[in-house]
């Protein structure tokens, strides 16, 4: 016999659970001559083979259920189920926390963190030390904060070695710029890289150009253009961050942003800029779309992956209608842009992964330069001439 103390340590519980235990009909004890509560061997049994079946998982009332009478099988299918839910959410957070930890990709959390909360995402990635270049890099590049560092290195070294850094041409700059309805004296070219559509707005007006971009080695490559094209006097280059332009309002007769309003959002940009304009200034600005309504189900699920806002022509046309501008013109821009900036990436990329096969931002060149090559027709930039309707 066993005095409820002993009872307790033989199974390593409390001398109230016990109580309870015997309250709920699970044991009986009996009072022995001394006035102490005894229970049997069977008594001790019975609460092992109780803590067997609370290893499944069951409850008080199904353990004692299942002690009392056949299992129910219901009963322990709705168990199991719990339990794999639960199972499958503690691995979620095992597999986040190792992560968070540098031991495996965020790729996916950082996806779901800027669609669900694109703000405190990324108030979250300055808080980690990530400046708002980087912060934008993370966002549209690597992906991954673990990574960023060696992604970035591997992307920059690719495209420091290009001329272009983004599809376009003179043709279609000129072309685009034909449909500015009057002589610009002041234009602002946002995100302009390395500066081929600043350097042919130069020689084709008589405009004072400030030219920005927030990659200094983009800026330098520019200025060193233009002095040597003798344009320097009339075209300001300056590295800033298109999302806190540093200008008045009222301070420009002309915008121009080609490939370079999908990094605030295309609408966001619209909005953000216009007060920039001159009353009936215009705004040149370009946007990879879909040009189909049926585009190949690889395509979407690359483009959702990189670009989620992509949208067709005529959403596009609606958004500029709703933030105060009118079209002008627009057109599609055209193959040999395309194949201008995708030829001399694609050797580069190629050259590259031979070495570094393991890259992912090579990776991730290789798989856009294939989409390129299968579905261009199915997507493209489109130029958009607009002028603000105040």
């Amino acid at each position: 016999m066993y005095r409820i103390s002993e009872l307790a340590a033989q199974l390593g519980l409390a001398r109230s659970t016990l109580l309870y235990y015997e309250k709920r009909g699970l044991i009986c004890g009996s009072r022995a001559s001394n006035g102490y509560r005894v229970y049997g061997e069977q008594d001790l049994q019975k609460l092992r083979l109780l803590q067997q079946l609370q290893a499944g998982g069951l409850t008080l009332s199904e353990c004692k259920q299942a002690l009392e009478a056949r299992l129910d099988r219901t009963v322990l299918s709705n168990r199991l189920a719990e339990l794999e839910s639960e199972i499958a959410h503690k691995q979620q957070a095992h597999t986040l926390l190792s992560a968070l930890l540098g031991r495996g990709s965020l790729r996916d959390w950082h996806a779901q963190a800027d669609k669900l909360a694109p703000d405190a995402h990324r108030n979250w990635l300055e808080q980690q030390g990530f400046d708002e270049q980087q912060t934008l890099y993370l966002k549209w590049l690597s992906k991954d904060m673990n990574e960023h560092d060696t992604y970035m290195a591997d992307f920059m070294a690719v495209f420091h070695r290009l001329e272009r850094w983004g599809p376009g041409s003179n043709t279609d700059t000129r072309k685009a710029l034909t449909h500015i309805p009057f002589t610009p004296n002041t234009v602002l070219d946002i995100g302009c890289g390395k500066g081929f559509a600043t350097e042919l707005l130069a020689q084709q007006t008589q405009a004072q150009i400030t030219a920005v971009d927030n990659e200094a080695q983009a800026i330098d490559s520019l200025a060193a253009r233009l002095k040597h094209a003798e344009l320097d006097a009339r075209v300001t280059p300056l590295c800033a961050s298109m999302t806190a332009l540093p200008f008045q309002s009222g301070s420009f007769d002309l915008l121009w942003a080609e490939s370079s309003a999908y990094i605030m959002g295309f609408e966001a940009a619209l909005n953000a800029w216009r007060p920039l304009l001159r009353s009936a200034g215009c705004l040149m600005v370009s946007d990879l779309v879909w040009l189909n309504e049926t585009p190949s189900q690889e395509a979407i699920t690359f483009w959702q992956q990189e670009y989620p806002d992509m949208q067709t022509v005529a959403v596009r046309l609606a958004q500029i209608e709703q933030a105060g501008f009118r079209v002008l013109s627009h057109f599609t821009l055209s193959e040999q842009a395309w194949a201008d900036y995708y030829g001399p990436l694609k050797a580069e990329v190629e050259q590259r992964l031979s070495h570094q096969p393991d890259s992912a931002a090579l990776q991730d060149m290789a798989r856009e330069i294939a989409i390129y090559e299968r579905y261009l027709g199915e997507f493209g930039y489109q130029m958009f001439v607009l002028q603000s309707s105040d």
